[in-house]
Protein backbone atom coordinates (compact mmCIF):
# COMPACT_ATOMS: atom_id res chain seq x y z
CA UNK A 1 0.00 0.00 0.00
CA UNK A 2 2.92 2.50 0.85
CA UNK A 3 4.76 1.74 -2.37
CA UNK A 4 0.99 2.06 -4.18
CA UNK A 5 0.28 5.47 -2.41
CA UNK A 6 3.74 6.60 -3.49
CA UNK A 7 3.25 6.03 -6.79
CA UNK A 8 -0.30 7.97 -6.97
CA UNK A 9 1.17 10.62 -5.35
CA UNK A 10 3.92 11.31 -8.12
CA UNK A 11 1.25 13.47 -10.21
CA UNK A 12 0.43 15.78 -7.54
CA UNK A 13 4.12 16.06 -6.84
CA UNK A 14 4.77 17.25 -10.63
CA UNK A 15 1.70 19.35 -10.31
CA UNK A 16 3.18 21.21 -7.37
CA UNK A 17 6.71 21.20 -9.19
CA UNK A 18 4.74 22.91 -12.04
CA UNK A 19 2.65 25.47 -10.12
CA UNK A 20 5.74 26.69 -8.26
CA UNK A 21 8.56 26.83 -11.62
CA UNK A 22 5.30 28.93 -13.06
CA UNK A 23 4.73 30.90 -9.40
CA UNK A 24 8.48 31.68 -9.57
CA UNK A 25 8.28 32.76 -13.90
CA UNK A 26 5.36 35.18 -12.86
CA UNK A 27 6.76 36.76 -9.88
CA UNK A 28 10.04 37.42 -12.19
CA UNK A 29 7.73 38.53 -14.85
CA UNK A 30 6.14 40.86 -12.44
CA UNK A 31 9.30 42.40 -10.97
CA UNK A 32 10.84 42.81 -14.14
CA UNK A 33 7.42 45.07 -15.49
CA UNK A 34 8.25 46.96 -12.64
CA UNK A 35 11.37 47.83 -12.98
CA UNK A 36 10.99 48.51 -16.65
CA UNK A 37 7.91 51.52 -16.06
CA UNK A 38 9.75 52.81 -13.02
CA UNK A 39 13.01 53.14 -15.05
CA UNK A 40 11.02 56.70 -17.58
CA UNK A 41 13.70 56.84 -19.75
CA UNK A 42 13.75 53.20 -20.33
CA UNK A 43 10.38 53.02 -21.38
CA UNK A 44 10.31 56.33 -23.71
CA UNK A 45 13.35 54.81 -25.53
CA UNK A 46 12.06 51.11 -25.63
CA UNK A 47 8.28 51.43 -25.90
CA UNK A 48 7.77 55.41 -26.52
CA UNK A 49 9.71 56.04 -28.99
CA UNK A 50 9.05 53.25 -31.64
CA UNK A 51 5.68 54.78 -31.30
CA UNK A 52 6.33 58.04 -32.01
CA UNK A 53 7.94 57.39 -34.93
CA UNK A 54 4.82 56.13 -36.43
CA UNK A 55 3.31 59.11 -35.78
CA UNK A 56 5.83 61.18 -37.05
CA UNK A 57 6.56 59.60 -39.95
CA UNK A 58 2.99 58.56 -40.93
CA UNK A 59 1.66 62.42 -40.53
CA UNK A 60 4.52 63.79 -42.45
CA UNK A 61 4.09 61.31 -45.28
CA UNK A 62 0.63 60.82 -46.82
CA UNK A 63 1.75 59.58 -50.33
CA UNK A 64 1.73 56.04 -52.10
CA UNK A 65 4.53 53.79 -52.97
CA UNK A 66 3.88 52.63 -56.78
CA UNK A 67 6.29 49.67 -56.42
CA UNK A 68 4.57 48.10 -53.78
CA UNK A 69 0.95 47.98 -55.56
CA UNK A 70 0.71 51.38 -55.04
CA UNK A 71 -0.21 51.12 -51.15
CA UNK A 72 -0.19 53.93 -48.60
CA UNK A 73 3.11 54.61 -47.12
CA UNK A 74 1.85 54.03 -43.82
CA UNK A 75 0.35 50.73 -44.80
CA UNK A 76 4.58 49.83 -45.85
CA UNK A 77 5.59 51.35 -42.24
CA UNK A 78 3.19 50.47 -39.25
CA UNK A 79 4.22 46.91 -39.69
CA UNK A 80 8.40 48.31 -40.22
CA UNK A 81 8.35 50.80 -37.46
CA UNK A 82 6.62 47.57 -35.56
CA UNK A 83 9.53 45.17 -36.27
CA UNK A 84 11.96 47.87 -35.06
CA UNK A 85 9.78 48.34 -32.16
CA UNK A 86 10.10 44.84 -31.39
CA UNK A 87 13.72 44.59 -31.86
CA UNK A 88 14.39 47.81 -29.77
CA UNK A 89 12.71 46.28 -26.71
CA UNK A 90 13.85 42.84 -26.89
CA UNK A 91 17.80 43.29 -28.16
CA UNK A 92 18.80 46.88 -27.14
CA UNK A 93 16.97 46.42 -23.82
CA UNK A 94 18.32 42.52 -23.10
CA UNK A 95 21.46 43.53 -23.56
CA UNK A 96 21.96 47.11 -22.21
CA UNK A 97 20.20 45.52 -18.92
CA UNK A 98 21.85 42.38 -18.35
CA UNK A 99 25.18 44.15 -19.19
CA UNK A 100 24.50 47.01 -16.09
CA UNK A 101 23.47 43.93 -14.10
CA UNK A 102 26.74 41.76 -14.65
CA UNK A 103 28.68 44.95 -14.17
CA UNK A 104 27.35 45.66 -11.13
CA UNK A 105 27.71 41.96 -9.48
CA UNK A 106 23.89 40.99 -9.44
CA UNK A 107 24.03 38.24 -11.88
CA UNK A 108 26.98 37.02 -9.67
CA UNK A 109 25.13 37.51 -6.34
CA UNK A 110 21.56 35.71 -7.58
CA UNK A 111 23.67 32.85 -7.50
CA UNK A 112 22.98 33.06 -4.01
CA UNK A 113 19.41 33.23 -3.92
CA UNK A 114 16.88 30.34 -4.37
CA UNK A 115 15.64 32.03 -7.75
CA UNK A 116 16.86 29.63 -10.13
CA UNK A 117 18.63 31.04 -13.58
CA UNK A 118 16.62 29.66 -15.99
CA UNK A 119 13.64 31.14 -14.09
CA UNK A 120 15.20 34.60 -14.24
CA UNK A 121 15.88 34.20 -17.98
CA UNK A 122 12.24 33.30 -18.58
CA UNK A 123 11.08 36.22 -16.95
CA UNK A 124 12.82 38.31 -18.96
CA UNK A 125 12.38 37.07 -21.63
CA UNK A 126 8.46 37.04 -20.77
CA UNK A 127 8.58 40.94 -19.24
CA UNK A 128 10.07 41.91 -22.89
CA UNK A 129 7.64 39.70 -24.74
CA UNK A 130 4.79 41.71 -23.08
CA UNK A 131 5.84 44.79 -23.49
CA UNK A 132 6.39 44.04 -27.05
CA UNK A 133 2.83 42.88 -27.31
CA UNK A 134 1.92 45.47 -26.00
CA UNK A 135 3.61 47.81 -28.23
CA UNK A 136 2.07 46.11 -30.96
CA UNK A 137 -1.06 46.65 -30.21
CA UNK A 138 -1.21 50.29 -29.75
CA UNK A 139 0.33 50.22 -33.11
CA UNK A 140 -2.45 48.19 -34.48
CA UNK A 141 -4.94 51.07 -32.67
CA UNK A 142 -3.25 53.98 -34.11
CA UNK A 143 -3.27 52.40 -37.71
CA UNK A 144 -6.54 51.43 -37.20
CA UNK A 145 -7.93 54.77 -35.69
CA UNK A 146 -5.78 57.45 -37.20
CA UNK A 147 -4.36 56.47 -40.68
CA UNK A 148 -6.96 53.87 -41.60
CA UNK A 149 -4.80 50.86 -42.12
CA UNK A 150 -6.87 47.68 -41.84
CA UNK A 151 -5.86 44.80 -40.43
CA UNK A 152 -7.49 41.78 -41.94
CA UNK A 153 -8.56 39.15 -39.01
CA UNK A 154 -7.23 36.28 -40.89
CA UNK A 155 -3.88 37.72 -41.58
CA UNK A 156 -4.49 38.01 -37.30
CA UNK A 157 -2.41 34.69 -36.68
CA UNK A 158 0.33 35.34 -38.54
CA UNK A 159 0.63 38.87 -37.14
CA UNK A 160 0.92 36.96 -33.37
CA UNK A 161 3.08 34.38 -34.59
CA UNK A 162 5.38 36.81 -35.75
CA UNK A 163 5.26 39.10 -32.80
CA UNK A 164 6.07 36.34 -30.74
CA UNK A 165 8.74 34.55 -32.90
CA UNK A 166 10.62 38.06 -33.48
CA UNK A 167 10.52 38.82 -29.71
CA UNK A 168 11.91 35.52 -28.75
CA UNK A 169 14.87 35.48 -31.26
CA UNK A 170 15.97 39.17 -30.65
CA UNK A 171 15.46 38.37 -27.00
CA UNK A 172 17.97 35.10 -27.25
CA UNK A 173 20.12 37.41 -29.78
CA UNK A 174 20.08 40.43 -27.07
CA UNK A 175 21.17 38.14 -24.01
CA UNK A 176 23.68 36.81 -26.47
CA UNK A 177 25.19 40.15 -27.63
CA UNK A 178 26.20 40.83 -23.81
CA UNK A 179 29.76 38.77 -24.60
CA UNK A 180 30.81 41.23 -26.96
CA UNK A 181 30.03 44.38 -24.48
CA UNK A 182 32.59 45.22 -22.29
CA UNK A 183 30.71 47.18 -20.05
CA UNK A 184 27.71 48.70 -19.11
CA UNK A 185 28.45 52.01 -20.97
CA UNK A 186 29.37 50.58 -24.03
CA UNK A 187 26.02 48.87 -24.02
CA UNK A 188 23.80 51.19 -26.24
CA UNK A 189 26.46 52.21 -28.45
CA UNK A 190 27.47 48.12 -29.21
CA UNK A 191 23.53 47.35 -29.54
CA UNK A 192 22.72 50.27 -31.63
CA UNK A 193 25.96 49.48 -33.99
CA UNK A 194 24.91 46.16 -34.71
CA UNK A 195 20.81 46.63 -34.99
CA UNK A 196 20.79 50.83 -37.17
CA UNK A 197 22.93 49.52 -40.02
CA UNK A 198 20.75 46.57 -40.91
CA UNK A 199 17.59 48.18 -40.14
CA UNK A 200 18.44 50.83 -43.05
CA UNK A 201 18.87 47.95 -45.80
CA UNK A 202 16.16 45.58 -44.15
CA UNK A 203 13.13 47.78 -45.74
CA UNK A 204 11.94 49.17 -42.17
CA UNK A 205 12.04 52.71 -43.36
CA UNK A 206 11.46 53.04 -46.96
CA UNK A 207 11.38 50.60 -49.66
CA UNK A 208 14.54 48.41 -51.35
CA UNK A 209 12.92 47.73 -54.38
CA UNK A 210 15.46 49.64 -56.56
CA UNK A 211 18.50 48.69 -54.12
CA UNK A 212 21.04 46.52 -55.50
CA UNK A 213 20.83 42.60 -55.37
CA UNK A 214 23.56 42.04 -53.57
CA UNK A 215 22.63 44.56 -50.73
CA UNK A 216 19.25 42.72 -50.59
CA UNK A 217 20.85 39.67 -50.05
CA UNK A 218 22.84 40.49 -47.26
CA UNK A 219 19.93 41.67 -45.72
CA UNK A 220 17.85 38.10 -46.09
CA UNK A 221 20.52 36.76 -43.99
CA UNK A 222 19.62 38.62 -40.44
CA UNK A 223 16.42 38.15 -39.16
CA UNK A 224 15.42 42.09 -38.88
CA UNK A 225 14.64 42.05 -42.78
CA UNK A 226 12.54 38.92 -42.05
CA UNK A 227 10.79 40.19 -39.21
CA UNK A 228 10.06 43.34 -40.57
CA UNK A 229 9.28 41.20 -44.09
CA UNK A 230 6.92 39.30 -42.41
CA UNK A 231 4.52 41.59 -40.85
CA UNK A 232 4.82 43.49 -43.93
CA UNK A 233 3.26 40.59 -46.13
CA UNK A 234 0.85 40.34 -43.79
CA UNK A 235 -0.76 43.64 -43.73
CA UNK A 236 0.05 43.97 -47.63
CA UNK A 237 -3.83 44.40 -48.61
CA UNK A 238 -2.52 42.53 -51.82
CA UNK A 239 -2.30 39.23 -50.09
CA UNK A 240 -4.83 37.16 -49.00
CA UNK A 241 -5.72 34.65 -46.88
CA UNK A 242 -3.44 33.86 -43.50
CA UNK A 243 -0.20 35.11 -45.49
CA UNK A 244 2.17 33.27 -43.55
CA UNK A 245 5.92 33.46 -44.69
CA UNK A 246 7.01 30.79 -44.13
CA UNK A 247 10.59 31.18 -45.89
CA UNK A 248 10.73 34.22 -43.30
CA UNK A 249 9.70 32.33 -40.11
CA UNK A 250 12.08 29.58 -40.63
CA UNK A 251 14.87 32.16 -40.77
CA UNK A 252 13.91 33.70 -37.69
CA UNK A 253 13.62 30.36 -35.99
CA UNK A 254 16.96 29.51 -36.94
CA UNK A 255 18.00 32.69 -35.61
CA UNK A 256 16.51 31.83 -32.45
CA UNK A 257 17.93 28.86 -31.89
CA UNK A 258 21.65 30.79 -32.98
CA UNK A 259 20.44 32.89 -29.93
CA UNK A 260 20.06 30.62 -28.00
CA UNK A 261 23.05 28.62 -28.06
CA UNK A 262 25.42 31.66 -27.97
CA UNK A 263 23.19 32.71 -24.77
CA UNK A 264 24.04 29.20 -22.71
CA UNK A 265 27.76 29.60 -23.46
CA UNK A 266 27.71 33.43 -21.71
CA UNK A 267 25.71 32.08 -18.71
CA UNK A 268 27.47 29.07 -18.19
CA UNK A 269 30.23 31.58 -18.32
CA UNK A 270 28.86 33.83 -15.70
CA UNK A 271 28.27 30.56 -13.50
CA UNK A 272 31.87 29.75 -13.88
CA UNK A 273 32.94 32.78 -12.26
Amino acid sequence: MTALSQTLDRPTAARRGWRSDLALIGWQVAYEQRAFWRNRTRAFFSFGMPIMLLLIFASLNNGRIEQLHDIKYVVFFLPGIMAYGIIITQFVNMAGGLAIQRDNGLLKRMRGTPLPGWAYVTGRVGSTALTSVGMAVVMLVIGEVFYGVHLRAEALPAIIIAVLLGAATFAALGMAAVSIIPNAEAAPVVANVLILPLSFISGIWYPMTDAPSWLLDVAKVFPIQRLADTLQTAFDPVNHGSTFAGNDLLILAIWLVVGVRLAMKFWSRESAL
